[in-house]
């Protein structure tokens, strides 16, 4: 099959798009989950007004952006693929597709999490579902340099030095969200001693 030559640079365009809609999606899509399974800590009035509106705001988020993204992401994928199929005999490529297929997990498993939430039966903790939602920036990171550098993927000291930074950012921020945590649970404390 003969491809006319834009089609590629239309493939690559659409799927970096597709890639950018379905990264914002599954980044929000777990917040979400972390403030539904927080509200549980509220009145029990207050607690099912935000449990209904986050399990709302899931659905939408999923299916009117996160899948639609993925759909697009990899449909283009496979045009270009399509475009350019020596690439499939590269090992570069074998292991991005087997990123791609653990995100695909993810992406799957997030549907199940939001099911459960939906359905009250969801045994994971706020603290847990911060650390899934860190996993898909490292898939990310290492997807996106598979991509730039190809064949040639570097394994210096700089290299585990990007790595180290993005492990460092991501505790960074679980730490961070348990100190404002703890911090919002000692106030509470102080201010009913006080009264």
């Amino acid at each position: 099959m003969t491809l006319p030559p834009e089609a590629y640079l239309w493939f690559k365009t659409l799927h970096i798009v597709g890639v950018v809609v379905w990264f914002a999606g599954l980044f929000y899509l777990v917040r979400l989950f972390i403030y539904h399974v927080e509200a549980e800590e509220l009145e029990p009035e207050v607690s099912l007004a935000f449990k209904n509106q986050y399990g709302l705001m899931e659905k939408r988020l999923a299916n009117i952006i996160t899948t639609p993204g993925m759909v697009v992401a990899v449909t283009m994928a496979i045009g270009l693929l399509v475009a350019q199929p020596s690439w499939l005999q590269q090992g570069w490529m074998h292991a991005k597709l087997a990123f791609v297929a653990a995100l695909l997990a993810y992406h799957w498993f997030c549907y199940r999490l939001m099911g459960q939430l939906q359905a009250g039966r969801c045994a994971w903790s706020g603290k847990q579902l911060r650390a899934l939602n860190e996993l898909p920036t490292l898939l990310l990171v290492i997807v996106v340099m598979l991509v730039v550098f190809k064949s040639q993927f570097p394994t210096s000291a700089a290299t585990w030095f990007i790595v180290g930074l993005v492990v460092f950012m991501a505790a960074s921020i679980q730490f961070y969200a348990r100190w404002r945590r703890l911090k919002a649970e000692s106030d509470a404390l102080e201010s009913g001693h006080a009264s």
